[in-house]
C-alpha cells in the first residue's frame, strides 16, 4: 500500500506496521488511542502519555534531538514525526537509513482531524480513526454552538510561547486555530513570522483584553503570573489564566478531553468580562 504523508512523502507499506516509533507526544497518545500500543517500541523522552502505558517503551531522544542510532537499531516499520516538532534534517538522516517515516503537519483543527485520519491510513487502523476523529467533530460541534455570541464578539488574546524573549504564534498555527474556536482573537495572527518575538509594549500597543499562559512548551506557572501582572496595567493584570499546554497545543486524541476543558475553563473567564473589555 502506498500512503503520501502531509508534505507529500509517498511511502510504501506492505503490511500493518508492526514495530512503530513515534517523535511526537501528542501522536504517541492517539497511537495509543488506535489500539497501538502493542506495537509501539521507541518514544521521545517528552511523551509522556498515556500515562504509565509509555513508561516501559524505550526512550529515543528528545523531539529536537532523537538519537537516530537507537531509532535505527529498534528497526521500525514506521517513525511517526511532525514538521515542526521534529527538524527536517532529522527526517531526511531516518529515510537516508531506509527508515519509512510519515510526517505530520496540521495547522488548524481541520487539518488535526485529517492527521487522524491519515494516521489510520498508514498504521491500517483506519476503522479505529474515523471513530476517533468522529468523537473529535463531536466536540468540536458542541463548542461551536455553546459559543452564541461570542463566536463574533471575539475578545483579544496575548498568547505567549515563550519568554526572554517573548514567543508567540501566528494565525498559521494549530494553538491560534483552537483560540479562533474557542471565540478568541489572537493579536499576532497577522505576523509575518508563524513564530514572531515580541516585548511585552508591542503586545500592549495590540490591546488584549485577556492573557492566556500555557505550560508548554516554556513552563509558565504561577511565579510568571505574578511577575507578569506587576508589569502590565490594572485591568489586563486581572485577567491573566494559566492554563494547559497539550490542552492548546497537543492535537489528535488529546482534543477529545483538552478542548472541551479548555472551552469551560476559558468559558468561566469570559463570563467576567464585559464584552467591551
Amino acid at each position: 500500500m502506498e500512503c503520501q504523508d502531509e508534505l507529500g512523502y509517498r511511502l510504501e507499506l506492505d503490511q500493518p506496521p508492526r514495530r512503530i516509533v513515534s517523535l511526537v507526544p501528542s501522536l504517541t497518545q492517539t497511537l495509543f488511542a488506535l489500539g497501538l500500543g502493542g506495537q509501539m517500541v521507541g518514544v521521545t523522552r517528552f511523551c509522556v502519555e498515556p500515562a504509565g502505558a509509555v513508561d516501559s517503551i524505550q526512550k529515543v531522544g528528545g523531539t529536537k534531538n532523537p538519537d537516530l542510532r537507537a531509532i535505527a537499531a529498534l528497526e521500525p516499520d514506521l517513525v511517526i514525526a511532525n514538521a515542526e516538532e521534529n527538524r527536517r534534517q532529522d527526517v531526511e538522516r531516518m529515510r537516508a537509513r531506509g527508515l519509512r517515516v510519515f510526517v505530520t503537519y496540521p495547522r488548524t483543527v481541520s487539518g488535526a482531524l485529517e492527521s487522524i485520519l491519515g494516521l489510520g491510513r498508514v498504521t491500517h487502523r483506519e476503522a479505529e480513526a474515523a471513530v476517533l476523529a468522529r468523537e473529535v467533530v463531536r466536540v468540536v460541534s458542541v463548542i461551536e454552538t455553546s459559543l452564541g455570541i461570542w463566536n463574533k464578539l471575539r475578545l483579544r488574546v496575548f498568547c505567549p510561547i515563550w519568554k526572554k524573549p517573548w514567543m508567540t504564534f501566528n494565525g498559521d498555527t494549530y494553538a491560534h486555530d483552537v483560540l479562533r474556536l474557542l471565540g478568541f482573537m489572537n493579536i499576532f495572527a497577522d505576523s509575518a513570522e508563524r513564530y514572531p518575538r515580541t516585548t511585552l509594549q508591542e503586545v500592549l500597543d495590540l490591546r488584549p483584553q485577556v492573557v492566556l499562559l500555557p505550560d508548554e512548551p516554556y513552563t509558565f506557572g504561577e511565579a510568571d503570573l505574578a511577575e507578569l501582572k506587576a508589569e502590565l496595567p490594572s485591568g489586563l493584570s486581572r485577567r491573566i489564566m494559566l492554563i494547559s499546554g497539550r490542552d492548546l497545543h497537543w492535537y489528535g486524541a488529546r482534543m477529545i478531553t483538552g478542548l472541551p476543558v479548555l472551552a469551560e475553563r476559558l468559558g468561566r473567564l469570559r463570563a467576567s468580562l464585559t464584552p467591551a473589555g
